[in-house]
Order: C-alpha cells, then structure tokens, then sequence
C-alpha cells in the first residue's frame, strides 16, 4: 500500500470531463494498484493545486495536519471495502481555507483484494458555509424566540392537529413533544375567554382573513398570563387549510402598560395621602406647597408652613448647608433633574430634633415653573432602632456588658494606640457554675450572671471596662495598668469582686472566679494574642484551686503558643482525615455485639497517638467540637455500613455504631441535615445510628431540639443519654428525655457491687428505665461481680474492659467475625 503513494499522474485525460468538473467544482482521480498507476483529472489539479507528475503521496501532503488522523481512516476503510458502499470524508486544505469532500470506492479481484481505487474530490466550501449560515439563523430564530417570549404553531383545520415550536410548548408549560389538538389548546385558554377566542379562530379558518387577539391562559401550575396570537391562513394547496402563526407571552408589557396608564392618578393620590411628607419648594428654595403628612411632621398647619425658606426647617445644629444640597454638601445653581438623597435633622415646632432622609429632584409645574420637589422619610424610630441592634450585635444580651466583638474591637484600638504598653487583659472563668446550672437550672445560673457583672461595673476602677465572653467567662480591660496600682492589684481586686456570696430567688450562692492576666509582651502583640495569654493564666488559676489569681508568664506565653499551634495542627488533622477511630463493643448478656462506641484518637506526627483527653480541650477552645463530632459521625458511619452481620443479633443486622456528639447538638439549625447527609453518605441503615448526648445537654430542651431528635427517632435513629446519674435530679427528669437508651455512669456502677448506694440507685434506674420502655447499657464494667450483679438487675448492655478495650478498625472487625464474646459465668 505504501509503495502506491508514490505512483505518478500519467498526465493522461481520458473522458472529457473539463466543462462539468468545472460547473461541480470537482475533480476525479483514480489509482491502480496493480499497474501501479494513477489519474488526476485536470479539474483535481485545478482543485487542489497538483501538476502532471504529483504523486498521491504529494496530494495527501496538501491535507490540513489536523485533518489527517481521519484521512488515514478513510484509506484504511479502502483497503478494507464493504460491497457496494463507498467510503466518504471531509478534509479542509493545509491552510484551512477551503474543505473538500472525498469520495471513493475500490474494486477487488477475485481473491478479493484491491486492484483499483477510483474517487472524487469536491470543493464544498460553499454549500458548508451556507449550511453553517443556516444553523447559525435557526440559532438566531430560536433565541429570538427566548427572548421575546414568542412560540409559533401551525393548525392543520380539518384533523384538528396542531405543530408548535419548543419555545410554545415552554410558554404553554407542557412537555415538548406532547402531541397537541386545537381542543387542548382552547381547554388552556381561560374560561371566560374561551368563547370569543374560538370564534375568532373560526373566523380565520372560514374567511382567511388575518386575525389578532389577546387573551388569558391558564397555565398547568395555575397561573394565569396573556397571550398575544396572531394567524395567518398559509398553503390551501397542502390538501388541507393550514393556518400559522405566533403567540408572545406579553403579560409584564400589559402589566406594566396598566400602571403607566394608572400612574398620574395614583401619584396624585398618593401625596395626598402618602405617609411620607412631600413638600415643593420654589427656585429660591420657599415651600410652595406640601401634604398633610409634612404638616404632621413638623407640628406645622399649611398656613404657617407656607412661604418658609428651607434653611428654617433644619435643627439648629444642621443648618450648615441647604437642605437642597447634594450629600457632599454642594448644590448647582440651576435647577436640574438629578436625584439626590440624604440624611438630616429637621426641628418641629415644639422644638423637636427629628432625622429624616431627603429625596430631592426637580418637577415642572402647567405654567413651565420649575420647582424642587422634595420627600421627608421620616427614619428617627428606624435610627433609634438601628443605634438598639448595634448595641445589640456589640454587647452582650444577657447582661448588657460588651460582647466579644466590642472586646476585640476595644482591645484592637488600646493596642494600637500610644499607650499600649500600659494595657492589661483579666479572663475571668467563675468556679464550679456547671453545678450551678445542673442543680438549680439555668435560670438561677443567669442570675447568677447578670449580678456578677453588676458588681465588676460597680466596683472597677474608671479605667477598666468589664465584658462577657460567653457563658460563665468574663473579661477585664484596663487602659492603664498603673494607676490602678498594678496587673497583680487589678487581679486581686477583680477575684475580691467575684468572690462573693449572691442572693438568688432566696438563698445565697457563694461562688468564686479563676482570674487569669496578661499584659502585652511585645510591640507585635495582637488583642487575639493577649486574650489568648488571659485564657491560658486563667486555665493555670484554675488547675491551682478556686478562686486562684495567676498571671501570663513566658512559660505559659509558650504554652499559649503551643496549644495555638496544636490547634492549628487538629484543625489540620479533621480537614484532612488525619484522625482515626476506635470501638468499644457494646455486649448483651449472653456476648453478642449489639453496637460498638466509636472512640477518636489523634495519630500525631511528633507525639504519637493522643487519647480524646489530651485534645479535646484544645478542640473546645478552639470552637473545633462541632468540625470534629462531624468527622467522627461520617467515619464512623461509613466504617460501620461495612461491618459483618450480627450472628446472634436482630434478623442477622449489621451492629449499631455510637457516636458520642458534644459540639453537634440537637439545637443546631443544621443538625437534622448534617445527620442525614452522613447516612445517606455512608448507606448505613438508620436503626443502626445510635447518637451519644451527655444528661446536661437534654435538659430543658428548646422545641426546636425536641423537633429535631423526633424527625431523626421516626427514621429509625437511637439517641442515648451518656453519663446518665451525673446531672440534676437523674431520676425525677428520666421520663422527660427524649432517648431510647440510658448509659448507666461508671462513677455508679463502679461500686455497684461494693457500695450499698450504689447497687440502690442502679436497680432504681434499671427498674424504672424498664419501666418506660427505655434499654439500660452499663459503662465502665471493669469486674466480674459487676456484671453478675448487673446482669441479676437485668441490664440490657455492657460495656468495659472487662469484656474489651477499645480496639481499632480491623481488630474490632475480627471480633465481629468471631461471634459472640465470651461473658462470666456463675452468679455474684
């Protein structure tokens, strides 16, 4: 085959074909392979440029180099011909100017390979342009019709069937391709329309006279919109009478002709009326006119209002510049159509400052005048409102001190300032308030709040500015750490305020506070950088004892520090799966795995695998809870789904998997999606989720908490109360939580078999969770004679060491595999 490219053009003409390859733009060509000759016809040498002589190899090289991967289909498919059907490609020249199309066929020998290959070549560039013209227009027409709003249909008057274009079956709202009757048609047209449409219809196809209509259509979802349809009788000849035309959505034209129609009037009665005052004033800037709504404003009867310049309207105190003037103070001289707005203080004539907000443009009366027409918005109660949400979004609610926004904003401008070297910050976290909130309620805690801060505002210094973090911490910046003797006097003097016995709905509170100080330690310290050594003494006050004063120092800078950058690391570490699980089966009486707790742990880089303990106060701090519970959530999830079946479990179902959520709550408004999102990423079914909540966090629960866990408990999902005995009044709230499960503490079952309160408060909670129809799981059973006196309680669930540590991912997998663990024997 490659010997044939270089065969040469014979020269030779042997048809007359010169006229009619000229009229076709085409030249014909042919090779024989076995006389190893080929044909160009003059017309292909005028085509593609070739002279007497040109091999084939030649005439390839003219191909346009992107075309040529295709060409050597096209030769391959010669040399393996289908009987009968020619072979065909489209190539462009080397410069990409002109296309041809190329047509061939072989014939074959009786063995049946390729003697002979005979084709033409055709210059098309001119019927593919003018193709690529007409797709172009049909693009054009159909986007004409998008934005236009405009469908066309054809109606067939004898059979009833009609033709509409894609962009009717949009308008109409029905499914293109729908086939589509005159009678559907008028069932979309309006009821009341409906009548005189038809008739109009049957007008045009008796009389054929053109026709133009708008009516009211009633689309499938119920709206209604106008339709403006035009028809035409088109083609008697076709056998039948054929009618065409269009129809063009032209309800916001209508809508918008109606209120331009209805606008004169309107605004007349508006000033009248409006709620606005409008006043006119003329070239030398006196009230010409003004509605009665100015008149209010003001405290002012049109008599008295009438004539007065604009400057009088002001206050006293902005009267700089004309009340007609641009916001940047300057007005032209000549009255322009301009609009200009803005703020200022008008004076009523009680003597009243009220802001209002000034539209300003010009107007011309019958007789030519030109006048400045001017709209008061009255916006004091607005002001007043806005002046209530800054106060709001910059201080706290609860208490009225500044919020963490305000600190950092303060904190930010004292630094920035001359005297930063003499700034001081006191994080302040109150003693034991947990307790406070868990035995008595929440709401005696927010007292405890509000007369806590009252003192800090009664009893610091002028310098100082007290502020709330967030729940039981405070914040103290002094501007001037020496003239109130000191950071050491200040912490002192504040831990002497908050140590303190508080009188609460009839009894006193004595309660006391961690104070943690820093001062800046360099020039670069930032307000994040000092709250954050404030934050650190606090939490070394607190590891002192009660009521302890500590301040930043260079060690616990570095600690700071350090936990910054370990925070930054766990931050790490959630973003890119650098976390791992462990679980901790969950066991009934006989050892069939029932669920397994999914416990994190922190592979680090430099300190080796950390237990929850060692970073989940840096999580806390560092508002990572919620990132992190929803990491554990989908791991866990996803590694469950693949977990073998139960051989002793519930119709042979996969275990549960329990993820224990301290910053992902019910309250959160995403709670419910982030759960669903996490199955249905995972495919894990929903009665294997069993999600962890500590007591505390289920009392008092809001509606929307309540909403939430239910939506979540009718899927299928478990929730369990974890640590159940810790928090307020355990046994009295059981039948208030929303949970399905109860985890006995391991603070109780420890000495269930030794302490007698102990083993009588876990029959108690045994019996009454038994009671409610809710499934009791032991923590911490670390003993055989826990799990006999448990189990002799009639426990559901065990979990512990005794049974198994927390394993990893694969280990736990091959205790599933392994079938039920192996329980004590015998009885207590």
């Amino acid at each position: 085959m490659e010997d044939v490219l270089d065969v040469p053009d014979d020269g030779s003409q042997p048809f007359l074909l010169d006229d009619a390859e000229e009229l076709a733009q085409l030249g014909v060509w042919s090779v024989d392979l076995v006389a190893r000759k080929a044909y160009f016809s003059d017309g292909m040498r005028k085509l593609c440029g070739l002279t007497a002589g040109s091999t084939v190899t030649v005439a390839l090289g003219l191909v346009h180099p992107e075309d040529r991967p295709v060409l050597d289909i096209f030769r391959a498919r010669l040399f393996s011909p289908t009987e009968g059907v020619p072979a065909e490609v489209e190539v462009r020249d080397a410069v990409g100017e002109r296309t041809f199309q190329i047509r061939a066929r072989s014939d074959c020998d009786a063995t049946g390979a390729v003697v002979r290959i005979h084709g033409t070549v055709q210059d098309v560039t001119s019927s593919r342009e003018f193709e690529r013209r007409a797709i172009h227009d049909r693009r054009l027409f159909v986007d004409a019709q998008q934005v236009a709003r405009l469908g066309t249909w054809e109606w067939n008057t004898e059979t009833g069937e009609c033709v509409w274009s894609t962009m009717l079956y949009e308008l109409f709202g029905v499914e293109p391709g729908t086939p589509i009757t005159y009678t559907d048609y008028l069932s979309f047209v309006h009821p009341e329309d409906r009548a005189w449409v038809d008739m109009r219809w049957r007008e045009l196809a008796t009389g054929g006279r053109p026709i133009e209509a708008e009516h009211r259509v009633l689309l499938p979802d119920g709206n209604c919109r106008v339709f403006r349809c035009r028809g035409v009788v088109h083609d008697a000849s076709r056998g039948a009478k054929i009618l065409i035309g269009t129809c063009q959505d032209v309800t916001e034209q209508r809508s918008t002709e109606t209120r331009m129609m209805r606008s004169s009037q309107r605004f007349l009665d508006l000033v009248a009326i409006a709620p606005v005052g409008i006043g006119l004033f003329d070239e030398t800037e006196h009230l010409v006119d003004a509605n009665e709504a100015l008149c209010r404003l003001l405290e002012l009867d049109m008599d008295r209002l009438r004539g007065r310049c604009a400057v009088e309207l002001a206050h006293p105190s902005d009267r700089a510049t004309s009340l007609l003037a641009a916001p940047d103070g300057h007005r032209r001289g000549d009255l322009r159509g301009d609009l200009r707005a803005g703020q200022r203080v008008l004076v009523t004539a009680s003597g009243k400052a009220v802001y209002c907000e000034l539209s300003v443009t010009t107007s011309v009366g019958d007789d030519g005048q030109r006048y400045w027409l001017v709209v008061f918005s009255d916006v004091t109660d607005r002001r007043r409102a806005a002046e209530r949400l800054r106060y709001q979004a910059t201080h706290d609610e609860l208490t009225g001190l500044p919020g963490r926004s305000a600190i950092n904003e303060l904190l930010g401008q004292l630094l920035g300032g001359p005297e930063a070297d003499s700034v001081a910050v006191l994080f302040c976290d109150v003693d034991n308030f947990k307790r406070v909130n868990d035995s008595l309620g929440h709401d005696v805690g927010d007292e405890l709040i509000i007369a806590l801060a009252r003192r800090l505002e009664r009893g610091l210094p002028p310098s100082c500015t007290p502020g709330r973090m967030s729940g039981d911490e405070y914040v103290v910046i002094c501007s001037d750490v020496g003239e109130v003797g000191g950071v050491e006097a200040l912490a002192n003097r504040v831990a002497r305020l908050l140590r303190t016995a508080v009188p609460v709905r009839g009894q006193l509170l004595r309660v006391s506070a961690a104070i943690g100080a820093a001062v800046p330690s360099g020039p670069d310290t930032t307000a994040a950088d000092l709250l954050r050594f404030a934050d650190a003494a606090m939490f070394n006050a607190k590891r002192q004892g009660t009521g302890r004063v500590s301040l930043a120092n260079a060690e616990l800078i570095h600690t700071a520090n350090s936990q910054m950058l370990l925070e930054g690391q766990l931050r790490d570490a959630i973003a890119n799966d650098g976390l791992v699980l462990h679980y901790q089966p969950v066991v009934g009486p006989d050892g069939t795995i029932l669920s397994a707790e999914a416990l994190v742990r922190w592979p680090h880089p430099e300190r080796g695998l950390l237990g929850p303990g060692e970073f989940l106060p840096v999580a806390q701090q560092g508002d990572l809870l919620r990132e992190l519970d929803r990491w554990v959530l989908r791991a866990a999830l996803c590694e469950a789904s693949s977990w073998p079946l139960l051989t002793g479990g519930v119709l042979g179902a996969g275990p549960g998997v329990g993820v224990n959520l301290a910053g992902l709550v019910p309250g959160d408004p995403e709670f419910v999606e982030i759960v669903t999102a996490a199955v249905a990423e995972s495919d894990i079914g929903w009665d294997r989720v069993v999600l962890e909540l500590v007591e505390t966090s289920l009392i008092d629960l809001p509606s929307r908490s309540r909403a939430a866990m239910e939506e979540l408990t009718d899927r299928g999902v478990r929730f369990a109360v974890d640590d159940f005995g810790t928090g307020y009044s355990s046994l009295a709230r059981l039948k208030e939580l929303p949970a399905q499960i109860i985890k006995i503490d391991r603070a109780f079952v420890s000495g269930v078999a030794t302490e007698a309160a102990d083993f009588a408060v876990v029959r108690a909670l045994v019996d009454m969770a038994r009671a409610m129809g809710r499934t009791c799981v032991a923590e911490g059973v670390e003993v055989e004679s826990q799990f006999h006196v448990l189990r002799s309680f009639g426990v559901g669930a065990y979990q512990g060491w005794l049974l198994s540590r927390p394993l990893p991912a694969e280990q736990f997998r091959e205790l599933l595999r392994n079938g039920p663990l192996e329980v004590p024997l015998g009885s207590a």
